[in-house]
């Protein structure tokens, strides 16, 4: 493995391959193992189905409205220091 490509690998937003994980691992005299996870139980997936129901236009009509809704909090926001 060159140093021009271990380089790639370490920049922010790289994407490496299982495979060159692996080799840099095996130069290194370590290995790769993989362990299945539970997913998390507090994604709410109920919204998730809920605005795939929607069809494109009334998904941009619900964004727009969240966006205006984020916008007039944020104006009538004010920082407390502590």
């Amino acid at each position: 493995m060159t140093q021009s490509m271990i380089a790639r690998m370490e920049r922010p937003g790289a994407n490496p391959t299982v495979d060159s994980v692996e080799a840099v691992l095996g130069a290194m005299h370590r290995g790769l193992a993989l362990t299945p996870t539970p997913r998390l139980p507090d994604v709410d997936e109920t919204q998730i189905v809920a605005r795939l129901k929607l069809t494109p236009a009334e998904r941009l009509a619900t964004f727009e409205a969240s966006q205006r809704n984020l916008l007039d909090l944020l104006a009538t926001a004010r920082r407390i220091d502590a």
